[in-house]
């Protein structure tokens, strides 16, 4: 056990989150369980012991908290962090008009500067640099609303492709040698209680409730239907995806996810096409033919 990897997950209190301490225990691996409130996740303490689970509060939406506070007490109870993962967030149901500048700071506070800080400062990319870890993850979890924006979802899906951009770009700067990976994972649907409690909603203005509404359509879709993801298979599926060698940039969770992904982008592919004459319309006479080659060298793909 002493040798294991060891998991710094936030998020715990319930959902994915929860159900990936549970699975990673079961593996064989540690976890530090991130919660604001430790009585939150009690069931956990109860059932593990201290080798196997420390219960850390920290509150990722509060700037103030330090993250290399943070990863020192998970290695000194530890030693050693082999896997980060951004979990913690929460939803934002509101249409633009109907949410204050306060409310759409918060979402962004939790669900990316959050994950910011912790992958920026010491509980990650520092820390594992700077204590030689073998193969140091972080996984960032978005949604596949970091990848398609909807109705009443507005700041939710832009703070999860604030951090999609961020994970690429992270990913991008380190070095090879270091075998630090970022990977980005966007779930569909899952059966927790994200559209229930652990989702705030605001009442829609007069001029977006009518009952054929794009906004009302999308919240009867969230709110009645089963969702089709499983907390726990999710959760496999990230330890899987924390093994491989070489894990891809972006990984869609869910039958619904890799629909609406694969969707998005055939549209995306559709719309290039078609104004493909204007876009080109609009490059210098004297442009480099070597530009293309150059910039593949620094921002290419990198496995």
């Amino acid at each position: 056990m002493s040798d294991s990897r060891v998991w710094l997950i936030t998020g715990t209190s319930a959902g994915i989150g929860q159900a990936l301490v549970k699975e990673v225990i079961a593996v064989g691996e540690r976890v530090a369980a991130i919660t604001r409130k430790a009585s939150s996740v009690s069931e956990l303490s109860a059932a593990y012991p201290s080798d196997k689970l420390l219960v850390v509060e920290y509150d990722v939406g509060n700037p103030s908290q330090s993250t290399e506070a943070l990863s020192d007490k998970v290695h000194k109870h530890f030693g050693r962090i082999d896997v980060v993962v951004n979990n913690a967030g929460y939803g934002l149901n509101s249409v633009v008009e109907g949410t204050s500048d306060e409310d759409a700071r918060y979402q962004f506070e939790v669900n990316f500067w959050g994950a910011v800080r912790i992958s920026r400062e010491a509980s990650a990319v520092k820390y594992f640099r700077e204590n030689g870890i073998p193969a140091g993850r972080i996984i960032n979890v978005s949604s596949v609303g970091g990848f398609i924006g909807n109705p009443t979802l507005a700041f939710y899906s832009a703070s999860k492709f604030a951090l999609e951009g961020f994970g690429e770009a992270l990913h991008k700067e380190l070095l090879p040698e270091w075998n630090v990976k970022v990977i980005t994972v966007q779930p569909g649907g899952v059966r927790t209680e994200w559209a229930k409690s652990n989702m705030i909603d605001h009442p829609l203005p007069p001029a977006y409730d009518a009952p054929d509404s794009p906004a009302n359509k999308m919240r009867d879709l969230y709110k009645t239907d089963q969702p089709m993801g499983d907390a726990t298979k999710l959760s496999r599926a990230l330890i899987t995806i924390s093994r491989e060698a070489n894990p891809p940039l972006r990984l869609p969770l869910g039958a619904d996810s890799q629909w609406l992904v694969l969707n998005k982008l055939n549209e995306i592919k559709k719309d290039v096409e078609k104004w493909n004459e204007l876009t080109l319309s609009s490059v210098a006479d004297d442009a480099d033919p070597l530009f293309f080659k150059k910039l593949n060298t620094v921002i290419g793909q990198q496995s």
